[in-house]
């Protein structure tokens, strides 16, 4: 408690200097282009006063000064007016000054940049000089906002590093939780099995013996399922469709008689590299999420096909069907339309079929009224 408490606190800390920092950064940016702002408009200063000095020249005026400071710029874009007609123009493109349209246009550009110099060169007589920023300036007036994003994007990359860290420590949080629950149901469950051991040496009905130890093989499974949660998944060559039927028949006499159970399948064999026990989590996964999609009453089919190279395996239910922008939004953590549950079972399944088995799994086809079916193909086993 005291470390979290301590980290969290660590963390404001850093964020709070950055910020910090990054303000320093902004501000220092926004204080040297105003001074740099200065400069340029003193510079356009001396200009007028050269060309005031320029026009009220006679034989005995020094005009190497004068001159030398209306030639020293070749940065700053100028127009100089009288009477709002343009007299002389200084860094501003040709292309400009030969269209009367772009050249106005230009001029109002300037206008908006900076406030005219104005300057009166005869009593009575004024002139204003019109001036925009230079390149240098223009390009430090869009440092703060480069810096803005580049500072965006670092804490996109901080923020996402978190959020990672954080995911990763619960997932190893639900894997250890599920491993312990594996665990913790190991003990009834041996007890179980002594017991059903006992009933069968009584005088008990078989098939209720039978049934009996059907569900605690089943429950053995489930441990074994969660027992592997977090841990790497041995895979071994098996028949997909006995494998498959297995876990199908199973939950077909687990459920209502309302639900319409029915398969086609190849007679003969077909291996698949799969670890059996969570080929049967994702097909138990599959026939629940049509289940529910059916309310508990409706056709359901299972279908096995198969090409040169892959093994299909198709679930058809005829519930509600899916809309077509939810096909991939179904497979989200978390996503789900039921009133309970965590919306884990079809991200599971995805999990299971993608990452462990090599495979894919979709929604093939689904119809607003008239069901849906979920496709799962896994690679064939080559011979």
């Amino acid at each position: 408690m005291f470390f979290s408490e301590r980290r969290n606190t660590t963390r404001w800390v850093i964020i709070s200097i950055s910020f910090l920092i990054i303000s320093l950064i902004l501000w220092n940016t926004y204080t040297f282009f105003q001074i740099f702002k200065n400069e340029e408009r003193i510079k356009m200063k001396l200009l007028a006063n050269a060309q005031i000095a320029l026009i009220n020249a006679d034989e005995n005026t020094d005009l190497e000064l004068p001159l030398q400071i209306s030639s020293n710029n070749n940065s700053i874009p100028v127009i100089l007016t009288m009477y709002d007609k343009i007299l002389t123009t200084r860094n501003v493109p040709e292309t400009v000054l030969q269209d009367e349209k772009k050249s106005m246009a230009f001029l109002n550009g300037l206008k908006n940049e900076n406030e005219p110099i104005v300057f009166e060169y005869a009593p009575g007589k004024y002139q204003k000089l019109y001036y925009g920023n230079s390149s240098l300036l223009n390009k430090l007036k869009y440092y703060p906002i480069a810096l803005l994003l580049i500072i965006f994007l670092f804490g996109a990359l901080i923020y996402n590093f978190y959020r990672s860290t954080k995911m990763a420590i619960q997932n190893k949080l639900w894997a250890g939780m599920a491993k312990e629950t594996a665990h913790q149901i190991g003990t009834p469950l041996s007890s179980l099995i002594g017991w059903v051991e006992i009933l069968k040496t009584e005088e008990i009905d078989q098939s209720i013996t039978s049934e009996i130890e059907k569900d605690v093989e089943r429950l053995q499974t489930i441990t074994d399922r969660f027992s592997k949660i977090g841990s790497v998944p041995v895979l071994e060559v098996h028949d997909i469709v006995t494998e498959t039927l297995n876990s199908y028949e199973y939950l077909q006499s687990r459920f209502s008689k309302q639900v319409a159970f029915s398969h086609q399948v190849p007679k003969e064999p077909i291996l698949v590299s799969i670890n059996p026990i969570l080929h049967s989590w994702t097909i138990e996964n599959l026939v629940k999420n049509a289940i529910d999609a059916m309310k508990g009453k409706g056709t359901l089919e299972l279908q096995i096909e198969q090409d040169a190279h892959h093994v299909k395996i198709n679930v058809k239910d005829s519930g509600t069907g899916i809309q077509k922008k939810q096909y991939k939004t179904i497979f989200e953590p978390g996503y789900t339309t039921k009133k309970r549950g965590w919306g884990l079972g079809l991200s599971l399944t995805k999990r299971i079929v993608e990452e462990y088995h090599n495979g894919k799994i979709k929604v093939l086809h689904s119809e607003l009224g008239k069901g849906t079916t979920f496709q799962i193909q896994l690679n064939k086993k080559v011979q």
